[in-house]
């Protein structure tokens, strides 16, 4: 059952008195917390093993870049998880559900998926089996992006919208954790498993790279203890369905009609604040690291400073975007982190013209994962609080899918910007792209009415 069960509407969470700043350390120490840890660290594994740490496995068994690039659209399968998103809201498994629960039975079933895939994607050599590779890596995808639905709606599920904010902030230490070694580690095991001279001469071991693998498919038990002892969210009550279109109508159109039912008007002002909140971090993204090495930093350089410091500088970010969310409302903390967010990117823009300098580029680097860590807790904070119990799978996926949509068309054409008018200004452009993100959240901040809050049900 939850932790934090709500016996009012989230809003009024603004009359209760602020909790002391002892309270809200101790919060990142309930057992809710702990296990959103441990999920967030099977949740966050399988990305670079199917997109960033495979590139670099295949590039190094001598594929072509175009295919890699190609191969990179397996991707996708976390944009598109709403489409299946009702069936996990609403879908029983077979025995499983009985025993664990709606949420934890797709949870189990999503991480034994991925543990499979990930053993076969060891064990395929992509010079001689690419298709077999493909498939694997495919099945990883589909697997993590449904173990993603199932585990936003058993994290919104298990606490109070006043706590949204921690959950998500150890989440994301979790989440953030599994990268470093699903990317460094997973390198640094590959290595380390190589034989001295290759046996065969060649460069490339996929004997190597297999250890490496099946030990981060043995690493996915993590996320299986967690579910096999944590304890099932009470779940909201679900109208019983006389016939199959009644089934199908609650599932598919309810969980859609429901939020458009809540918001009215409001509802474009949302989506659209969903749809652009992170559009300066991704859109920027996508040039930094063609900018890291057009400036002449080492692969050694970036990857101390880019790929482990700043991924603990975000870790950093998330905690204290949890506990300020706590304390001052995810509201506050929203319009600080993407204030943050826009004005760090104009630090790029100071170290286009600046140089090489590794002591620069740590400071820039922090500053921008710190506020990408604040920003990415209170905005996790504020989708969970958007969503109705009663279909939170299905209203979580569509909005983490909504939120890299236009972000992720509009980079497309960041490389051609640079080419035009050099990384200055592309840089200062990425940051007034967070312009209109401010007023959007100032608008959304006065927008929504209580009783459309009060609508989502107790949680």
């Amino acid at each position: 059952m939850p932790e934090h069960p709500v016996t009012r509407p989230p809003s009024a969470s603004d009359t209760e008195p602020r909790p002391t700043w002892g309270e809200t350390l101790r919060a990142y120490l309930e057992p809710a917390s702990l296990r959103m840890f441990a999920l967030g660290f099977s949740a966050g594994l399988p990305l670079l093993l199917v997109l960033g740490t495979l590139s670099f496995r295949l590039r190094e068994a001598g594929l072509d870049r175009t295919t890699i690039g190609y191969l990179s659209w397996v991707g996708l399968a976390y944009g598109f998880k709403w489409v299946w998103s009702p069936l996990v809201d609403r879908l029983p498994l077979p025995l499983l559900t009985r025993w664990l629960g709606r949420r934890r039975s797709w949870l189990l079933v999503s991480q034994l998926a991925i543990m499979a895939a990930l053993a076969g994607m060891a064990l395929a050599d992509p010079r001689g089996a690419l298709d077999t590779m493909v498939w694997c890596a495919l099945a990883v995808a589909f697997a993590s992006a449904t173990q993603d639905i199932a585990l936003d709606a058993f994290r919104i599920e298990s606490a109070d919208t006043r706590h949204q904010g921690v959950l998500a902030a150890t989440y994301q230490t979790g989440y953030r954790l599994a990268m470093i070694w699903a990317g460094a580690g997973v390198l640094w095991l590959a290595a380390r498993a190589e034989a001295p001279a290759g046996l065969d001469g060649a460069a490339y071991q996929n004997g190597a790279w297999a250890t490496a693998y099946l030990v981060m498919a043995a690493s996915m038990a993590v996320g299986v203890l967690t579910v096999l002892f944590s304890r099932e969210p009470v779940p909201a009550p679900q109208p019983p369905a006389r016939n199959a279109r009644e089934w199908l109508r609650g599932a598919l159109v309810e969980p859609f009609a429901d939020f458009l039912r809540r918001h009215g008007m409001h509802a474009v002002l949302i989506l659209a604040l969903i749809g652009v909140y992170r559009i300066s971090d991704v859109v920027m993204g996508i040039m930094a690291n063609p900018f890291y090495v057009d400036m002449g930093y080492s692969k050694d350089e970036v990857a101390a400073v880019t790929k482990v410091y700043g991924v603990i500088m975000t870790l950093a970010g998330a905690f204290v975007g949890g506990a300020l969310s706590l304390r001052l409302g995810v509201m506050r903390v929203l319009m600080l982190g993407a204030l943050l967010s826009a004005a760090t990117n104009l630090l790029f823009a100071w170290l286009a013209g600046h140089g090489h300098d590794v002591t620069a580029l740590i400071a820039v680097v922090s500053a921008d994962n710190l506020s990408a860590g604040i920003a990415s807790a209170a905005f996790i904070a504020y989708l969970s609080g958007l969503t109705n119990v009663s279909y939170s799978a299905t209203q979580y996926a569509l909005f983490s899918s909504m939120m890299l949509l236009a972000p992720k068309w509009l980079a497309g054409f960041s490389g051609a910007f640079v080419d035009a008018h050099g990384y200055t200004s592309f840089f200062i452009g990425t940051a007034a792209l967070g312009l209109p993100v401010l007023a959007l959240i100032a608008l959304a901040a006065r927008a929504v009415p209580p009783a459309a809050a009060a609508a989502a049900g107790p949680r």
